[in-house]
């Protein structure tokens, strides 16, 4: 026979099991960014193209500009890729500019670009310690990521993930409600 105790522990076990188990079918946290950013410019960055040129983020100031973050072996970054180039040539004439910040390895960039049809700049972004991504608020490392910058050159979003179409198209929209 059981102490009442003992069965006050077993109580306890079986609660904290059902709420593991509650957890775990909910899944993993929603992935988050640094949030500190908002309203602030972002830290200076400059990075190569594919034409092998130095680009900065301040060449682009007085457009609206929304950096993604990509990887040629992430599924989301290649389902997202075919929205941004539509986005692009859409809102590419009312002074909004799409980069896209490769974090992958040159080589399978150069590839990848060349089977693929994109009608915005690619830029390699820095790997390792001081990746690109996390720079600019991508806390947690995780691909997709964008940012968009105001024509003043501060961040006014970032997302975590594949954005929906309809979620990329207001923020390339105009706050004046202009394309």
């Amino acid at each position: 026979m059981m102490s009442r105790s003992n069965w006050l522990i077993l109580a306890l076990a079986v609660l904290a099991g059902a709420l593991g188990g509650y957890a775990e079918l909910r899944g993993p946290p929603p992935a988050t960014a640094d949030s500190s950013l908002l309203g602030r410019p972002p830290p200076p960055l400059s990075l190569p193209g594919l034409d092998g040129k130095q680009h900065r983020l301040s060449d682009y100031r007085g457009r609206r500009v929304l950096l993604n973050f990509w990887a040629s072996w992430c599924g989301p970054c290649l389902d997202e890729i075919p929205a941004l180039t539509r986005a692009q040539a859409k809102f590419g004439a009312y002074r909004v500019a799409i980069v896209g910040i490769a974090m992958d390895e040159p080589g399978r960039v150069r590839a990848f670009v060349a089977a693929h049809r994109l009608n915005y700049p690619i830029w390699l972004g820095q790997l390792g310690t001081a990746d690109s991504s996390r720079q600019l608020g991508d806390v947690q490392g995780v691909l997709p990521y964008s940012v968009l910058l105001d024509a003043d050159g501060r961040v006014r979003a970032t997302h975590v993930g594949a954005m929906p179409a309809a979620q990329l198209e207001a923020w390339l929209t105009t706050p004046a409600g202009q394309p």
